[in-house]
């Protein structure tokens, strides 16, 4: 745990009783606050209480005596309306904090040469698996690490900080809205594209909350900046007029030149130009080039991805790219960062080969939760037996047609399953309206196809009309894949 000092004696209000919201009421209790805690679900409120937290009614409750509300990123802080303890807050001037805050203060109150460090990751897609690839990079190179926030462990139930450990966290839009101190060492953004529109106000609304990771950086600190869409480019435009060091990640810049697409390698670069030589020992970087798999920086060829254990595909090539650059930027050798690229086991439910029946693979990809994410992994196979539907975010499977040659068919489950097969047209679909009917259509068509398939399930959509979230979602496609007799894989 990550005690969290600056409220000693004083009582924070603590709404949402989730993961972020009890290891926050636990951190600010360890620091000596006096947490108020409240929830909706009345499940929530028993387990605080038998923990021995003060359980306290928000709706009728004295906001005066309160330092700060810690709001659950769960609850909307602007969209499409605020939270009710958010106008409460509001009225009597309480500030509204989140979990990322609590962990930013609680490292400021650190003397600066007992500070860890920190590497930050948000975007629309990438952004877990490029926090998976940053722990094991940094954790194959000897690094004390610590990986939580969005993805597993609530960042304030990390271990508590050593001057040697190096926090890798995930955080999301609604954590960043919750911000304003945070200021990581390294900080990462991914791409961006529409989601989550409802709770932001729109895309603006978005953006400026992603913006939010860069917004306390400054002299000495890494932006790396995924430029790929308009709106990274946007950000980028505006850290270049900044004190911020930046470097930039792209897969769609062609480097021309000598070897393959031109880069020279790491061992000649001394000789040819010693100031780069210098700037590429140092890790330092301006540009990031993840085109056709092969991995560039600044015209240095670092590695081929194409013999990598797990990141198939221009997106984890772009994942590739910002792990690089945070390893490098940490001090870890090109060839540690290489090494650890390369033998990369792969994140659970994202890309994920769970078995195979004869020749036929079953990925799992139930992470990707919009068609943007879809696109990445549809991207990856020359034709696959795609499993698709659940909840639809905004636009459907509508920005994906340019791929459904791709498809060898289509199974699809869930409420969006009407809409997609309209969408779909004359592309191969069948409305299989559940997971296990999904996989067992899709495995019998894959194996009558004859020779190598890939039996996909990245569903475009979120998981709320079936499942609890996407992991479950991820663990029922399993489960219905080793029903069939399949042989289990390895992870990854």
């Amino acid at each position: 745990m990550i005690p969290v000092p600056g409220y000693e004696g004083r009582r924070v209000a603590v709404f949402g009783l989730g993961r972020s919201g009890i290891t926050a009421a636990r951190a600010l209790k360890a620091g000596g606050a006096l947490p108020i805690l409240w929830d909706d679900g009345v499940s929530g409120r028993m387990q605080a209480e038998a923990e021995g937290f003060t359980i306290e009614d928000l709706t009728t409750a004295d906001w005066s005596r309160f330092a700060a509300l810690v709001l659950s990123p769960g609850a909307p802080l602007t969209h499409p309306k605020p939270h009710w303890t958010v106008d409460k807050a509001r009225a009597a001037a309480v500030p509204v904090i989140g979990d990322i805050e609590l962990f930013a203060r609680a490292l400021a109150t650190l003397p600066e040469a007992q500070r860890p460090r920190v590497v930050a990751i948000t975007g629309t897609n990438g952004k877990s698996t490029t926090t998976a690839l940053i722990g094991w990079v940094l954790k194959q190179a000897g690094l004390t690490v610590h990986i939580g926030g969005n993805i597993g462990i609530g960042v304030l139930a990390l271990p508590a900080p050593t001057p040697d450990a190096v926090y890798v966290i995930e955080v999301s839009s609604y954590q960043l809205d919750l911000t304003t101190t945070f200021a990581p060492d390294v900080a990462i953004l991914t791409n961006i594209s529409p989601d989550h529109l409802d709770r932001h106000g729109g895309m603006e609304g978005y953006v400026a909350a992603k913006a939010r990771l860069f917004q306390q950086m400054g002299q000495g600190q890494l932006a790396v900046v995924g430029i790929d869409d308009r709106w990274g480019r946007a950000m980028l435009t505006a850290l270049s007029g900044r004190t911020v060091r930046y470097t930039t990640v792209t897969t769609q810049t062609v480097i021309v030149g000598s070897d393959r697409r031109g880069g020279f390698s790491p061992t000649a670069l001394d000789g040819l130009n010693p100031a780069r030589g210098k700037a590429f020992a140092e890790g330092r970087f301006m540009e990031l080039d993840a085109t056709a798999g092969e991995l560039t920086a600044d015209s240095v060829l670092v590695a081929d991805l194409a013999t990598a254990r797990s990141l198939p595909g221009r997106h984890n090539a772009q994942n590739a790219a910002f792990a690089y650059a945070a390893a490098r930027a940490l001090g870890v050798s090109n060839e540690a960062a290489v090494e650890g690229l390369m033998t990369f086991p792969g994140l659970a439910h994202r890309m994920e080969t769970v078995g195979r029946l004869g020749p036929v693979r079953f990925v799992n990809d139930s992470k990707a939760t919009n068609a943007d994410a879809a696109r990445q992994a549809l991207m990856s196979y020359p034709t696959s037996f795609w499993i698709a539907g659940g909840r639809a975010k905004d636009g459907g499977i509508q920005d994906l047609r340019d791929l459904f040659p791709r498809i060898a068919k289509a199974y699809l489950i869930g409420e969006a399953a009407a809409d997609f097969a309209r969408t779909l047209g004359d592309t191969p679909h069948v409305i299989a309206g559940d997971m296990a009917t999904a996989v067992a259509l899709a495995a019998a068509d894959a194996r009558a196809a004859g020779g190598d398939q890939v039996v996909l399930l990245s569903p475009a959509c979120a998981s709320f009309d079936q499942f609890p979230d996407f992991e479950v979602r991820g663990e029922a496609f399993r489960a219905a894949v080793l029903n069939l007799g399949a042989t289990p894989s390895v992870h990854g």
